[in-house]
């Protein structure tokens, strides 16, 4: 990639960006909540399993797709992707989160760039034809950017493990350390998900993590609660 890509990658997955990622737990709020998640080791398989089974299958698709249709000018793709990873994701809240954090990523870069697709896009979902999901958002915007699709999906996996672990230091008695270690040990399972991502193409999402999507909806409904999900 050009230097000009490369230093908008960083940019894309860096916890600065203000799109509202650090206000999304994926659930771990309640998994601390009930006791299920109470040390680095747990907190590690909990992320893992999200990017595996989550991201790895739903997610990255989507991205890929939408990165592809971008490149090609072709906004129907875009918005296919877009509606087809709402309808695969099970838990209301994930469906919430993704649709805010993707709003706000789109509406920042739009306020950046000159980019057609991008009004476009942003005109599809104010109109209610795109629901404009992060992942989606994210794959369109890293194109135009011409960052490739193989390192849009790593920064994707790297901001959301960052994003996951940044949310446990506020939930649980983590160190520095022990967070920098654990983001270390998921990086098999950030190259895994990337990898599962290639073998599938949108009509093909399958997303399976039935005990993410049950605590997801028990938080949906806790009296008091740090995270939007």
């Amino acid at each position: 990639m050009s230097d000009e890509a490369t230093l908008e990658s960083l940019r894309l997955a860096d916890s600065f960006l203000p799109v509202g990622t650090d206000s999304v737990s994926y659930a771990l709020e309640q998994f601390v909540a009930d006791d299920a998640v109470t040390d680095a080791d747990e907190l590690r398989e909990l992320v893992a399993t999200v990017l595996r089974r989550q991201h790895g299958r739903a997610d990255l698709v989507a991205l890929r797709a939408a990165h592809a249709a971008a490149a090609d000018g072709d906004l129907s793709k875009v918005e296919r992707a877009d509606r087809r990873l709402t309808a695969a994701t099970l838990a209301a809240e994930f469906r919430e989160s993704s649709e805010r954090t993707g709003d706000r990523l789109l509406t920042l870069q739009r306020d950046l760039r000159d980019e057609d697709l991008l009004d476009e896009y942003g005109a599809a979902v104010d109109a209610g034809d795109a629901p404009g999901n992060y992942a989606v958002v994210l794959g369109t915007v890293a194109a135009l950017a011409d960052v490739s699709e193989r390192e849009a999906c790593l920064l994707a996996c790297h901001e959301f493990a960052t994003a996951q672990l940044g949310a446990a230091q506020r939930l649980m008695r983590l160190g520095s350390t022990e967070v920098q270690r654990a983001l270390d040990e998921l990086r098999p399972a950030m190259v895994e998900a990337v990898e599962a991502s290639t073998e599938r193409g949108i009509d093909d999402m399958a997303p399976f993590a039935p005990l993410i999507d049950v605590r997801s909806a028990e938080h949906e409904r806790a009296q008091r609660r740090l995270f939007l999900s």
